[in-house]
This record gives structure tokens, sequence and C-alpha cells, in this order.
């Protein structure tokens, strides 16, 4: 049997070939080394000792229990086990739906998820940066800082229950355009159609990608990425222009400015001084005025441009133009994902921002400065340095609810003062009979998981506020531990 790292990239070498199609995928599955490596990136998980719905965890896996398993593969017996659903809360209150597969359909799944995404990684777009190695919110925070500058609109996109909707045919359409082996695909539909368990009633998947499932991501991202497809495509005849005209509004001082230059140039040897110093003031008047005034025409109808980012069924869409070119971006969007993908658009949640307002994204604010800030450079010259540059906030409610769903702070409001708001860190019981350096633990990882999602943000400082409650709490904590 080949080792499994050489067999994916041997995958992975011929990605790049659109016109290849992969046969022979599933007799990898006969491959116990392929488990092996499948059970040593999935056994440190923390859901392994959860049972699902066949009663079975990692507990008493063995070499003999995955030759079993190979077996059942082989005569093509296996059936993925249905998943036991249970239900996680969401930040706003309402409950998300998780699917627990068996051990044995998680070990199965990796191998599978390796597989794909050998095949797919390579292929897909730079704008995709959900559940993929080396990606994150954060790299996907960081595209819109360096891709994003100067946008007008943003189309905020959230498509309506994605997973769940995932439609199972055009899914296998996809998949069928690079995978040649009609058993691997077979395998794919099986977990696609393994139904879940709730309550011990047997319910049927008509759609969707398995929630919880290993697999679930990258079929995700292969769906998905037929948008991502799509708006490379899209951006190709929307932009127009090479650059912005400049602006006559900026022009006409210019053109003054550059006339006293070279008047005082021509002149400097004949005139007083005092001419030539008040020849001066009325140019650094005129270069005032110009720091003011965009130098290309913001209203040039020539020049348009749209950038786009996903990160799984999140997407944020910029665009230079004016406000019927975004409602067209939306609408040409809105349209593909209904017709070709079978999914739509959240109608609460697809909203068009202007630039200097806040759009959401992954949990930040983002905004495109207009601050006509100015620095010198090293020639001399002074320069605008942020007009048009993307900024990131902390969202005031994202901190706030974290600690209200830590239980760290109290609100309450005083009456005598017109219902003013007033704080109070508070302990919390339920870190009471931890030793006192885990409840440390506890505090700092909270703390430092809270900094480290939010510090690409410009106001990150805001987060101080956070860090008081949380030590006040802490101590509130300890004093309460003691009782002292």
């Amino acid at each position: 049997m080949r080792n499994p790292k050489n067999v994916l990239e041997s995958l992975t070498s011929k990605a790049a070939s659109k016109d290849y199609h992969y046969q022979r995928l599933y007799r990898n599955l006969y491959n116990p080394a392929f488990f092996l490596l499948a059970y040593e990136r999935i056994q440190a998980k923390p859901g392994n000792m959860t049972a699902g719905s066949d009663g079975k965890t990692i507990d008493g896996m063995s070499m003999k229990r995955i030759e079993a398993l190979i077996q059942k593969l082989k005569d093509f017996s296996y059936q993925p086990k249905p998943a036991r659903r249970t239900y996680i809360p969401k930040a706003n209150g309402k409950t998300r739906p998780l699917g627990i597969p068996s051990f044995d359909d998680k070990l199965v799944q990796e191998v599978v998820r390796m597989i794909l995404e050998s095949i797919y990684e390579p292929t897909f777009h730079v704008t995709s940066h959900g559940f993929r190695p080396k990606r994150s919110c954060h790299t996907a925070l960081q595209y819109i800082k360096r891709n994003y500058t100067g946008v007008k609109w943003f189309v905020e996109g959230d498509i309506k229950g994605c997973f769940d909707n995932v439609d199972h045919h055009v899914l296998v359409q996809i998949l069928r355009r690079r995978i040649a082996d009609e058993h691997f695909i077979g395998l794919i539909w099986k977990f696609l159609k393994a139904g879940y368990m709730e309550n011990w009633e047997y319910h049927n998947t008509y759609s969707g990608t398995p929630q919880g499932s290993l697999i679930s991501p990258i079929l995700a991202n292969i769906y998905l990425n037929e948008l991502d497809v799509f708006m490379a495509e899209y951006s190709k005849s929307f932009n127009c222009g090479t650059k912005r005209k400049i602006n006559p509004a900026y022009k006409k001082p210019l053109d003054v400015r550059r006339g006293k230059q070279e008047w005082l140039k021509r002149n400097e040897a004949k005139i007083s001084e005092e001419k030539r110093r008040e020849v001066m003031a009325q140019i650094q008047e005129l270069n005032s005025q110009l720091r003011s005034i965009p130098y290309s025409d913001p209203m040039d109808t020539e020049y348009r441009r749209v950038v786009y980012v996903r990160y799984a069924d999140d997407f944020l869409i910029g665009v230079i133009g004016s406000k019927e070119d975004a409602r067209q971006v939306k609408s040409d969007v809105g349209a593909f994902i209904k017709e070709y993908l079978h999914l739509e658009m959240s109608p609460e949640k697809t909203l068009i921002t202007h630039g200097s307002d806040f759009a959401h994204f992954l949990g930040y604010l983002i905004t495109v400065s207009r601050e006509q800030n100015s620095t010198r450079t090293k020639t001399g010259f002074t320069r605008r340095t942020y007009v048009g540059k993307v900024k990131l906030y902390v969202l005031k409610e994202k901190w706030l609810n974290r600690l209200l769903s830590y239980g760290a702070l109290k609100i309450s409001y005083d009456k005598t003062h017109g219902n003013k708001e007033v704080w109070e860190p508070v302990r919390r019981p339920g870190l009471i009979r931890l030793d006192d350096i885990e409840i440390l633990n506890q505090y700092n990882a909270e703390v430092r998981g809270m900094y480290n999602y939010y510090r690409l943000a410009n106001n990150a400082t805001v987060l101080n506020a956070f860090v008081y409650v949380m030590k006040y709490s802490m101590y509130k904590t300890f004093a309460g531990k003691y009782r002292t």
C-alpha cells in the first residue's frame, strides 16, 4: 500500500490541470495507513468522547475495528449512521443544529476530506477564506484592508440557511466535473443522505451538507467556489477605466498654484523679499485648499471597480461606482445564487451600505476613512495618508455581550439619574470550586481570546474596559471563594 502522504501530494500535483479527471479514488479507502493518518489528525479533538447514534466513541478504537470498516467499504455494505442531533446556542439567542456522527463515520469522513482537499484546495480562489488551511477570519479582514481602498459602497451578503439548503444534485454535478469515480461519488451520496436522529426519531436529509461532519466544510467550499468563480468573471465585465479623471474642483486651484510657482521661479531675482513672501503665502494657502479636495473625480462614471471576499456563507462586496451600480451588483449576485446554486440571499442581512458608514463582517465594523491627515514624505512632499483607507472597528455589543454571557458583569439602572446604566463586575459562582490557578487561567484565556480576535481593530484600546470588568470579576470570584 502506498504512503497516504505521497498519494495526497500526487492528487495535488494534478489539481492545476482543469481537464484532468480523477479516477480510482475509492480504492484509497482500502489502505489502513489512510485511516491511521486520519486517526492521528482527529484523535485529539474534544468531541470524540461524545457518542453518536450508535453509542460508540473513540474509546476502544483498534486495527481490528479499522479492518472491519475497510471490509464494509470493499463489499459496499458500508452505510453511515444517522448523526445524533443536538442544538447549541447562537450569539443572537437562537440555537444552531449540530449533528454528532459516530466515530467510525468520522474516520471515513476524514479520509474523504483529505482526498477532496488535495484535489480542490489548489483550485480555490484567493477570495475564499473560510475552513481552509492557513486561512482564517483575520486573513479575510487583511484582504479587505489591502484591496478595498476607495470603496464607495458595501454590499453585505449573507446566504439564507446555506448549509441546510445545499442542493445535493447540484453539488454532485460539480464534483463530477473533476471526479470520474462513481464509487467515490456514491460514498459522498451516502453521507449526504444519511439523515439524523432527534429524540430517537429518524429524519431524512433531502438537502444541505451534514451538520457537524468533517466533510461539511470542504463540500460547502466546493459548492460556494462557484460563486467565487462567478465573481472573478463578473469583475472583469464590471470593471472599466484604468484610472479616475482628475477632479475639476482640484484642477483649477492646481493650475493657479503652478502658475504662481512658475512666475516666482522666473522673477525671483527681480522681485522684492516682501513680494516673494506674499506669493509664497498664496502658494501655501492654495496647498491647504488642495489638501481638502479629492485629487481624482469621485463622480467619474467611466471608472468602476468591484471587489469581493467570502468567509463560509458570508461575503462582502465593495463597489467603486454609484449606488445604482451597487444595486445592480446585488441583484446580479442574488440572481446567480438563486438560479445556479438554488439558494437565496437573506433579505434582512443583505444590505447596501455607504463606504463612510459601517458595514458588518466577521464581527467587525468596516468603514472607509475620509480623514485628511497628511504626512511629509522622504522627498519633502506632503501627502495624504488615510483618505480611502479601510478601517476596522470593534463593535461595543460584541465585548459587552461576551461579559454578560460569562456572567462577569451586572447592569442596573439608576432611576434617580434618568435610568443611567450602572455597570458592576460580579463574581462567577461556577468558577468558585476550581483551583486558584484554574480560575486565573480561565480569565486569562477569555481575555486573550477577545484580544487575539480583535487585534486588527483600529480602536482595539476600547477592550481595556472589557479587561477592567474581567479583572474585578476575578477579584470578586476569589473573594467569594475565600469569603473575604
